[in-house]
């Protein structure tokens, strides 16, 4: 795989449901005139294949910044937790969170899956993504954690965890791949 750029967009601002997992959420109607910013803002591709996670809130998102036809990719899911246990404090979630980095291969919570699960199944998908449309300009609509991760591995930098504490609802960066 050679080196190239890629368009990563987090799903706009969830409507949130305690007594369901974050899975399963769609999106908050106020978050709608954000996504309409993004859209408008001229950061996005005007030509490009549009890829998404199958949750709601991603699908959605993706859909109200783009005409163009939207691929569901299961693969391209967020970090898997399956649970509901309810962070009060923004800080007790981002510290979960930081502790699934630092410990890739155990569940940092009951019901959370390894974080390196959720890269064994986005990275080979991403990458046959890049390989089956070399001459296209990739978009991914997704989430969070899910695209802080894939942005490491496919930099070969450290996961940047103090830009994704800091990552909007929606948000996009583009990431330039390392080569091979």
């Amino acid at each position: 795989m050679t080196s190239r750029k890629i368009h990563l967009v987090r799903h706009g601002r969830s409507a949130v449901d305690k007594d369901r997992p974050p899975h399963e959420w769609g999106l908050d109607p106020a978050g709608f005139p954000a996504i309409s910013v993004l859209r408008d803002s001229g950061r996005l591709p005007r030509t490009a294949r549009w890829f998404s996670s199958p949750e709601v809130k991603a699908l959605e998102t993706a859909r109200r910044l783009t005409e163009t036809v939207v691929t569901v990719v299961d693969e391209l899911r967020e970090h898997e937790r399956h649970s509901t246990v309810w962070f009060g404090d923004p800080a007790e979630f981002r510290a979960v969170v930081r502790r699934a980095f630092e410990a890739p291969d155990e569940p940092a919570l009951e019901g959370w899956e390894p974080l390196s699960a959720t890269r064994d199944r986005l990275l080979p998908v991403v990458r046959r993504i890049l390989t089956d449309h070399p001459e296209d300009e990739i978009v991914l609509a997704g989430h969070g954690t899910a695209w802080t991760l894939l942005a490491s591995e496919l930099t070969g930098r450290p996961p940047d965890l103090e830009a994704w504490s800091r990552l909007g609802m929606p948000d996009h960066w583009v990431v330039e791949t390392a080569a091979g």
